[in-house]
């Protein structure tokens, strides 16, 4: 698996548990899939991405999105 497709599950797997934990436990939790929407938004216009400096330190071969 190459950096960007971890990122890119890592943001779907976010986004997910924020959608099911709104549903489940409070409506506040859907912050947390907003958050994860604007750092994508943020991540196609910088190319900075949190979780892609996480995942390179844990050792995830680079892809060609987050250098």
């Amino acid at each position: 698996m190459t950096l960007d497709r971890a990122v890119l599950a890592f943001a779907g797997f976010v986004v997910l548990l924020g959608l099911a934990l709104a549903a489940t436990v409070s409506p506040l939790w859907l912050l947390l899939s907003a958050f994860a929407g604007l750092n994508m938004i943020q991540a196609s216009f910088t190319g900075w991405c949190p979780a892609a400096i996480v995942f390179r330190r844990l050792g995830v071969k680079p892809g060609v999105a987050f250098k």
